[in-house]
C-alpha cells in the first residue's frame, strides 16, 4: 500500500518552483487548521463552548478553524486561550 508521502512526492516532482512554494504554503495552512481543531477537541470543547468563551458566535469559530490563514494572530491567541492553551510561535 502506498502512503500519502509517496503520492505527494510523485505529485510535487511535476511542479515548477512557484507551484511547489504555493503547494507547501497550502500544506502549512492545512496543518494550522488541523491543530486548531485538535486543541479544541482535546480540551473536550464544542465550537459553541469556545464561541461563548470568546464572546463570539459559533460560525466565527468555524471560520477560525477552517480559514486560519486569514485570521489575525490576536484572534488565534484568543482561540488558544479559550481552549486552555498558550500560543507559542517559533521560526525554524
Amino acid at each position: 500500500m502506498k502512503t500519502f508521502g509517496s503520492y505527494e512526492k510523485k505529485y510535487t516532482e511535476t511542479l515548477n518552483e512557484n507551484d511547489k512554494i504555493r503547494y507547501n504554503e497550502k500544506v502549512e495552512e492545512l496543518k494550522i487548521n488541523m491543530m486548531l481543531k485538535s486543541i479544541r477537541k482535546n480540551a473536550g470543547l464544542t465550537q459553541e463552548e469556545v464561541a461563548k468563551r470568546m464572546q463570539r458566535k459559533r460560525p466565527a469559530i468555524t471560520r477560525i478553524e477552517n480559514h486560519a490563514q486569514d485570521i489575525k494572530l490576536s484572534t488565534i491567541m484568543e482561540y488558544a486561550n479559550a481552549c486552555g492553551k498558550h500560543l507559542n510561535i517559533s521560526f525554524n
